[in-house]
């Protein structure tokens, strides 16, 4: 028996933009990692990468009863953790349709600081790198266009299981991990803003 595949709720830029303006916005929750939300964000929104929402959920919960947007880049880990909280017991959980890629291109108003590589485009230079490498160094060393066919294999099952295992051993790298967020601060924060 197959299992039937749910919508997960969305939210549009322009009606959460609408709601920013309104000062009737939700809360926003950016599960992208530190790095990404360092280099650009929604004014207002709490950086809970999605590793750490995962570790920390019920934590999370008793400060998070009202309606909760997630953001990612495009909308692949919102999802994630939308189907992480809901499983906690979280209801009024919506993602941003396009993530902050489709927030910036409404035009609404985004926090910046230093330009950073997002992960996909990380893990497009070191797949396409491994690939590369691998197909000239085979045309001296038999089998080593293997490994390079190892790697497709694993974009492969990253595109039909939207995970990336790459994704998750980049993110890892202190250039991705920046200053590790504090759960117990965002806590404090959203107490703070009940």
């Amino acid at each position: 028996m197959t299992e039937k595949s749910t919508q997960t709720p969305s939210i549009t830029p322009a009606v959460l933009h609408r709601l920013v303006q309104e000062e009737r916005a939700p809360r926003i929750l950016d599960v992208r990692t530190p790095g990404e939300f360092r280099t650009v964000h929604i004014p207002g929104a709490y950086n809970v990468p999605l590793s750490t929402l995962r570790e920390h959920r019920n934590e999370l919960l008793a400060h998070l009863d009202e309606e909760v947007i997630l953001v990612c880049r495009s909308g692949a880990r919102a999802a994630q953790a939308e189907k992480a909280l809901a499983e906690a017991g979280l209801p009024n959980l919506r993602v941003l349709e396009g993530g902050i890629n489709a927030w910036e291109m409404a035009g609404a108003p985004a926090n910046r600081g230093a330009d950073r590589w997002d992960m996909e485009r990380q893990v497009r230079l070191v797949a396409g790198s491994i690939v590369l490498a691998t197909g000239v160094v085979g045309l001296f060393v038999p089998g080593a266009h293997l490994i390079g066919t190892a790697v497709g294999a694993g974009l492969t099952y990253a595109a039909l299981s939207n995970s990336c295992a790459m994704g998750v051993l980049l993110s890892k790298l202190p250039y991705n991990r920046g200053p590790r967020t504090d759960i117990h601060s965002v806590i404090a924060e959203l107490r703070g803003t009940s």
